[in-house]
């Protein structure tokens, strides 16, 4: 991304591997744990959930169906207009991802959407009002 190249699924599997592996052990430690991450496609998520198996066999074949459910992790997707996003990305300086990739994450991006545990939350929202929305909203499912 440093380069201006959008990143691909090849590029980003490992790591939401890796991430999935740091979520687990979080997991059996019995900690909870936040990472954050431009999780943008619905098969990403899937991959943090549950890892390698998440991702398509050899053969082509989904094995979504055949692995048992992860620990429960909430998605937060922080919603905004691309205008909004563009200019706060221009404000960033030193940012590994130049602000002419913001279009290419929009083109990637497939919101989350039921049955995925998610919440969505409005950037043009105050910081402080996004974090009190997700305090209360893990408050109330806990």
């Amino acid at each position: 991304m440093a380069e201006g190249k959008p990143l691909n699924d090849q590029d980003r599997i490992p790591w939401l591997c890796h991430l999935h592996d740091i979520l687990m052990r979080e997991h059996a430690s019995g900690q909870n744990a936040i990472v954050a991450c431009s999780a943008l496609k619905k098969r990403y998520r899937w991959i943090l959930e549950n890892g390698e198996t998440g991702i398509k066999s050899a053969s082509g074949q989904s094995l979504e169906q055949e692995v048992p459910t992860p620990p429960k992790i909430l998605f937060v997707h922080l919603a905004g207009p691309m205008d909004l996003i563009a200019r706060r990305l221009g404000k960033r300086k030193g940012h590994f991802m130049p602000p002419d990739l913001l279009q290419s994450q929009f083109d990637t991006l497939e919101p989350p959407s039921a049955p995925e545990n998610f919440l969505s939350i409005s950037l043009e929202k105050p910081v402080s009002e996004i974090i009190s929305e997700i305090e209360e909203y893990v408050r109330s499912i806990c």
